[in-house]
Parts: C-alpha cells; sequence; structure tokens
C-alpha cells in the first residue's frame, strides 16, 4: 500500500513539472541584429552595447568574437563569462543581458535606398520600407517578395494600403530579404515621370497654327489656336507673367509684321482697343524689364538711404509722407534731421523729419511735380572723411576723450550729449577744467571753463551747463603723470593749480590740487616722508596770505594724538618742506639746539623739546664712556637765567631715582660730562703720587 502511494505521489510531481514548464513563456533568444549589453564595474572596456553581427557574433575586447546567436540570456552570460575568463580574473559581477531585440532586414529593388536597415522587434513590412527610403515612382507593389531561408514569398502590399488589414503582410525576422520588383509598364528605359509638367509645353506643340508664347512667363509653350482668342488669354494659359516681366514692351508678331503692346496701360485704360488682332502662328515676346530712365510731368525723385529711391509718378494731393513711404522709408543709415527738398526751381529746404516725428516741427514741406527728395547718409564717428559735416553744423572735441574728433550737432543737444557722444572723459582726464571755446558769430570767441566733477556732484540742472552751438571747440585737458617720472609734462599745469613738496618725500615735486584735498592726501600723493625725514618740523611756506607766513608741523605729535587741528589749512600755491633728520650744524640755530660736550660716545647739537630729560640727551648721545666723571656732570643754562651753570650727580641719582633732582634743560644749553682725570679726587692722587715719586727718588740719591 505504501508504495503504491509513494508511486502516485511521485507521477503528480512529474505531471506538475511538466505543466509548469509548459505553461510558462519560451525563453528570449539571441538573434541577429540584436543589441547586446556588457557590463564589468571597473573595466572601462567593458562598459558597452554590442550589436550582433550578420555572422550572429559580437565582439568583445581583448579576447576577440563569440557566437551568441540562439543562446538564451542565461547561455549568453556564460559563454561570454568563460570568454572573457581567459583575459579576466574577477567576473563575478559581470553582468550580460539582450538590451534590446531588433531585427536585420535587407531591402532591395526598386526603393530610394536599398541596402541593410535595422528595426525595433515587431516592425514590419511598411517601416522596412520607410526605413529604406520608401519605394520609387513605377514599382509594383502588389508583387513584393519576402525571401527567407531560400524560400520566397509573394504578397500583395497594395491590398493592405487599400484595406490597411495587416494579414495581408507576412512578419519579418532577421536576415529576411524584402525585394520591390519594378511595374512593367516603366519600359526598359528610366525616365523622370511627372504628370504636373505635361502641359508645361503648351498644348499644341506640333501644330504650325500654334500661338508660340515665351520670355517672362512661368509655363513658356505653344499654345493652339482659336478664333477670338486674346493676347491675355494666352498669357493666362502661360502661367501669367513672372515678376520680372517689361510689361510695357510685350514684343507680338502678327503674319511677320512686328507691335508692341503696352499690357500696363491696357490694365489702367480697361479700353480693349489696346489688345492687338492675333492670327494663327502668332508670336508672343515677354521681354525681361530693364532699367530705363523714368521722367514726366509728374515725377517725383526720392535719392539716398531710402529703401526704394526711385522716380515716383505723383498725383494731386500727395504729401511728402506719402511719397516717401512709397519709397520705403529712410534705412537705418539715413540721417533724418538733414534731409533736403531740392525743387525744380533749383531752391534747396533742409528738413528735419527727427524734429516732425518729436512735434518740434509741426508743417512738411510741400512737393511738386520736378522735386527731388534727397536722404543723406548718416555719419559715421569711424570715418575719416570730414567732408560729409560742414562746418556750420560741426562741433570739435579734443584732448582726454574715448573718441575725440569732428562732430555733428544740433541744437537740441547740450554738453553733456557731446562728451557722452565722444565716450565720454578718460581715465586721466581733468574734468575739473574742461575748455569751451564758443563762437559769438561776429568772429570772436569765447572761452568757458566747466567743472563737471562738480556739476556732477552738486546735481546742478542742465541750465548750468555751457550753451553750445555749432563751430564750438571743447578740449579735456589730462592730469599731470608722476612729476618723478616726466617733469616735461609740468608746462601743461598751470601754478595756480599746484602746490609743491619738497624734502624728504618719496616722490618730491609739483602736484595737481584742489580744495577738497588735506594736508595728508598731498603728502600721501608724494609718496610719504622718508625714513630720514624729521616729522617733527615739517614747514609749510603760504602764499596766498597777502604776506609771507611759515607754519611749523609736529607730524610726530599729530600721529600720538590724532589731533585733526595740528594740521594746516593747504591752498594751491603752498610750498610743503619736510627737513632731514641729520642735517649739518649750520641748518640749525643754536637756539633750537642743545650741546652735548664731553666723556659721551657722541657729543654733539641735539634738537630737544619739553618732554625730553637729560637723561633722553645723554642717550641720544650715545651715554657716557669709560672715562666720564658722572658725578659731576655740568648744565650751563642760557635759555632763562644767563651764566647759570649748575652740577648733576648721575651716580647719585642712580641710587635714588629721584627725578626731581633731573636739572631742567632748554633748548640753547649746554651739557657737558667732565672727564675723570679733571676730578679733584683724581688730581690729588696724581700730586700725592709725584711727591712721594720725588721723595723715593731722593732717598735713592741719599744711599748713594
Amino acid at each position: 500500500m505504501l508504495r503504491f502511494i509513494y508511486q502516485t505521489f511521485y507521477i503528480s510531481l512529474l505531471f506538475i513539472s511538466y505543466w509548469t514548464q509548459a505553461s510558462d513563456p519560451p525563453l528570449p533568444k539571441v538573434q541577429v541584429g540584436d543589441l547586446i549589453a556588457v557590463y564589468l564595474p571597473g573595466e572601462e572596456h567593458l562598459q558597452q552595447n554590442l550589436n550582433v553581427d550578420r555572422q550572429g557574433r559580437i565582439t568583445l575586447p581583448e579576447v576577440g568574437a563569440v557566437t551568441v546567436v540562439g543562446l538564451t540570456e542565461a547561455e549568453l552570460k556564460s559563454r561570454v563569462k568563460k570568454k572573457l575568463s581567459v583575459a579576466f580574473r574577477d567576473l563575478d559581477h559581470l553582468s550580460v543581458y539582450i538590451k534590446e531585440t531588433r531585427v536585420l532586414v535587407q531591402v532591395l529593388g526598386y526603393v530610394a535606398q536599398p541596402g541593410q536597415v535595422l528595426l525595433h522587434a515587431g516592425a514590419g513590412i511598411q517601416m522596412a520600407l520607410r526605413q529604406a527610403g520608401g519605394v520609387r515612382s513605377g514599382a509594383q507593389l502588389d508583387k513584393l517578395q519576402l525571401r527567407r531561408d531560400g524560400s520566397m514569398q509573394v504578397f500583395n502590399y497594395k491590398a493592405y494600403l487599400d484595406s490597411g488589414e495587416e494579414s495581408h503582410l507576412p512578419p519579418l525576422r532577421s536576415l529576411d530579404t524584402l525585394f520591390v520588383p519594378a511595374s512593367p509598364m516603366i519600359g526598359n528605359i528610366e525616365v523622370e515621370f511627372d504628370a504636373a509638367k505635361m502641359t508645361d509645353a503648351g498644348d499644341a506643340a506640333e501644330d504650325r497654327n500654334a500661338v508660340k508664347v515665351f520670355g517672362e512667363v512661368n509655363s513658356p509653350g505653344s499654345f493652339s489656336y482659336k478664333p477670338n482668342i486674346s493676347l491675355v488669354d494666352l498669357l493666362m494659359r502661360a502661367g501669367g507673367v513672372t515678376r520680372y516681366a517689361g510689361v510695357e514692351q510685350i514684343r507680338v508678331i502678327n503674319n511677320g509684321q512686328p507691335t508692341l503692346f503696352n499690357l500696363k496701360r491696357y490694365l489702367d485704360t480697361g479700353d480693349a482697343k489696346f489688345l492687338p488682332t492675333l492670327s494663327s502662328g502668332a508670336t508672343i515676346f515677354v521681354p525681361m524689364q530693364e532699367e530705363e530712365i523714368k521722367s514726366g510731368a509728374n515725377t517725383v525723385y526720392v535719392m539716398g538711404e531710402v529703401f526704394k529711391p526711385g522716380a515716383f509718378e505723383g498725383k494731386a494731393g500727395a504729401t511728402f509722407m506719402d511719397i516717401l513711404a512709397n519709397a520705403g522709408g529712410p534705412t537705418r543709415f539715413a540721417e533724418s534731421r538733414q534731409i533736403r527738398i531740392i525743387h525744380a526751381n533749383g531752391k534747396v529746404r533742409p528738413f528735419d523729419l527727427a524734429a516732425y516725428t518729436e512735434g518740434l516741427v509741426t508743417t512738411l514741406p510741400n512737393i511738386r511735380a520736378g522735386d527731388a527728395i534727397f536722404v543723406p547718409e548718416k555719419t559715421d564717428i569711424n570715418e575719416k572723411s570730414w567732408l560729409k559735416v560742414s562746418p556750420n553744423r560741426a562741433v570739435r572735441v579734443i584732448g582726454e576723450v574715448v573718441r575725440p574728433g569732428r562732430f555733428e550737432w544740433a541744437d537740441e543737444m547740450n554738453l553733456m550729449d557731446l562728451l557722452a557722444h565722444a565716450g565720454g572723459p578718460k581715465g586721466r582726464a581733468d574734468t575739473e577744467n574742461i575748455e569751451v571755446l564758443i563762437p559769438d558769430g561776429a568772429g570772436n570767441n569765447r572761452m568757458v571753463v566747466f567743472n563737471l566733477d562738480k556739476f556732477i556732484k552738486q546735481g546742478y540742472s542742465d541750465n548750468r551747463l555751457p550753451k553750445i552751438r555749432a563751430g564750438t571747440v571743447i578740449r579735456v585737458h589730462d592730469l599731470p603723470q608722476d612729476p618723478s617720472d616726466n617733469k616735461a609734462q609740468w608746462v601743461r599745469q598751470s601754478s595756480d593749480k599746484s602746490i609743491y613738496i619738497l624734502g624728504q618725500v618719496g616722490a618730491p615735486g609739483r602736484y595737481r590740487f584742489n580744495n577738497d584735498m588735506t594736508f595728508l592726501d598731498i603728502l600721501a600723493a608724494a609718496d610719504g616722508p622718508t625714513g630720514n625725514a624729521d616729522i617733527h618740523n615739517i614747514r609749510v611756506s603760504h602764499s596766498n596770505k597777502g604776506h609771507a607766513q611759515v607754519t611749523k608741523i609736529d607730524l610726530g605729535l599729530y600721529f600720538e594724538t590724532g589731533d585733526g587741528q595740528l594740521l594746516p589749512d593747504i591752498s594751491t600755491g603752498d610750498t610743503i618742506y619736510i627737513p632731514e633728520k641729520d642735517r649739518i650744524w649750520l641748518n640749525e640755530s643754536k637756539e633750537n639746539t642743545v650741546r652735548v660736550l664731553g666723556a659721551v660716545n657722541r657729543p654733539g647739537r641735539y634738537r630737544f623739546n619739553d618732554s625730553m630729560t637729560i637723561l633722553d640727551l645723554l642717550a641720544e648721545a650715545g651715554g657716557t664712556n669709560a672715562e666720564a666723571y658722572v658725578s659731576n656732570i655740568t648744565v650751563v643754562n642760557v635759555s632763562c637765567c644767563k651764566d647759570q651753570a649748575r652740577s648733576f650727580d648721575l651716580t647719585k641719582f642712580t641710587k635714588t631715582a629721584d627725578f626731581s633732582s633731573l636739572p631742567v634743560i632748554r633748548n640753547g644749553d649746554t651739557v657737558y660730562v667732565p672727564d675723570r682725570k679733571d676730578s679733584t679726587p683724581y688730581q690729588a692722587r696724581e700730586a700725592l703720587s709725584d711727591i712721594f715719586r720725588l721723595v723715593s727718588l731722593a732717598a735713592l740719591l741719599g744711599l748713594i
């Protein structure tokens, strides 16, 4: 019994396994034309898509071709991995799969671009023909051929186009060949067939009685003659005239007699008497329109910078704007402010079209027959020829502007407009002293100096600008260069706008100065004091006081206190002198120095102020030397009490540090540090030494 149950269970498992496999869809297999994705992390050459060629192979980097057609994805990965294992080691993360299923079909025959086409999976006959550029005119659509594995299937593609039933079309597979045959009706010689051109040559090419129409018509040819046919009818059958036709000079030959036909006159009047009578075999020629001189009693001429210059037929009531609009209007190069109206009697009248559009001019010029309108070309600021702008409407801008030159002037402009038109001042332009030379109309000129910086900073209105007129000259000076580098430029700077700085500065010289600058500004412009400058004794010589005045500045004290009142007011014409620290003695008066003499390392004259003491003086003199007798330093005061001398014991001061015992010193005093040989104890010891030596000598002589 158990054996029976076991056999029944085993048969059931086999049945379930078979049923499951039968119900699963078949696995996709690689076919020719498919796109295979091969991806291996870290390998740049194995991160790409590969096409399956006609031989069913893909080409792998480093290992070459491998046949993959007919394999499932699992088999594909196994085969590729095995092939790559020859050149690569770690293939655990290799990914190989069918990225896109495609169909490779060969389309031949009567198509625009025969050859191989690559289609997406599921694409049919129509997509294959479209990829081949479509069928050509004359293809036999009811007998297309599908060739596969040596067999051929003929199907009716025309029936599919008529009904849209896909059952008329066979499915496509890779390596199929689709052949489109040609219809036997096209003959053995291939020609370009276009039914639309059947009537281009007319309808009576072989008829001697036909009327020939050629020239500037759209469809020249021979047309059958019919009684009472008009020339206009024949022109219409020839497709009408072209845009280049000279309709006023149409040639007609009737019975060997040439005549001229003016189609424009006929269309203007509608009078049938102007139509020539045509006979069989007539010839009609429409010539090309040629340039010809137009003139007449009602002609108006428009010349210059308009889109369509030429002669125009005038009529009663036509205004200046009507005529200008018929000429296409001014171009972008037109100078609409300087239009000239040349009347038939020789008079010339200017007209400002721009002013008319702005409402500044309210009347248009009257145009009569024979008049000419001339629209001149706009002057280019880069144009080298000055002859295009007459002197009575030009101004000249020279100096430090971006584009100096001669510019056309209009009364609506002002100085700011002109400077802007010249590109504006350059970076080195002296915008505080712009010179404007204005003619007065009587042969004289008036010079005005304009301060552009002040005008902008103060926010003045345009009424404060100099009044410019034609013939004005505007000169913009340049600022002076570094006076230490180019002293030849100084002559271009007036002295009443300069300030002088001399002595121990980085760049002494003459500098441009204005009222907005201060003492520190001009000192910084001169690169500041040098390392050898005596900033405690700066002198400023003022020249605008009406009398000589010199101000002494202690710049060091200013830096210590920050008190701006210590700095003097500077104006143009002043001179600043910064002396040297180590000046020769002749440059220093005895009343302004203190003399340090005697046993010091650097005896000499030293500058002194009230913040200093005798200790500062001795330190500045290098200190006392080894032979100095510092217990009896002498200070001679001549600044407050004449002929008075005081002694100072430096040794005692070092022991007590009593600053009240320091002597008072002022400019003009003398400090003397005696040598120890000059001291009383030293001289007493020397005297005793002399006595002892004499006694010793006498004793020695007595013994002898």
